[in-house]
């Protein structure tokens, strides 16, 4: 899988690289148990702060995204564990496009198409 950093971007880089590995794992290219690059590996490759990075890897950890092994580094969690907030997470982020969508006249079997197509198309549904 390949990251790409947008730096001109006005969303921070550890969410860049936080997103694009969920992206990855949710679309099949990151497959359970791969090893990801080490973090000093993957902030030269990108030319970015190895501080950044590990931010990043700590957040897709926290959520179950990734696993730490001794030997290994970080690999890509078997199956993300349960958590509680990602259904929160979920309705927040659903709900302020909602509004959006509202605002600009968008109908809502149009936007519940757009959701479905988004989420097949990440899927390969």
């Amino acid at each position: 899988m390949i990251i790409q950093i947008d730096t001109q971007s006005g969303e921070p880089i550890y969410e860049q690289l936080r997103n694009q590995v969920v992206f990855g794992i949710a679309s099949g290219k990151l497959l359970p148990n791969e090893p990801m690059p080490s973090v000093r590996r993957l902030a030269a490759d990108l030319g970015i702060n190895l501080h950044t990075v590990n931010k990043a890897y700590t957040m897709l950890c926290d959520e179950g995204y990734l696993v730490m092994d001794r030997r290994k580094g970080a690999v890509v969690s078997v199956k993300p564990t349960e958590n509680g907030d990602v259904e929160q997470k979920t309705t927040k982020a659903l709900t302020l496009a909602a509004a959006e969508a509202r605002c600009r006249g968008v109908e809502l079997n149009s936007f519940l198409n757009q959701c479905k197509l988004c989420y097949e198309q990440i899927g390969g549904v």
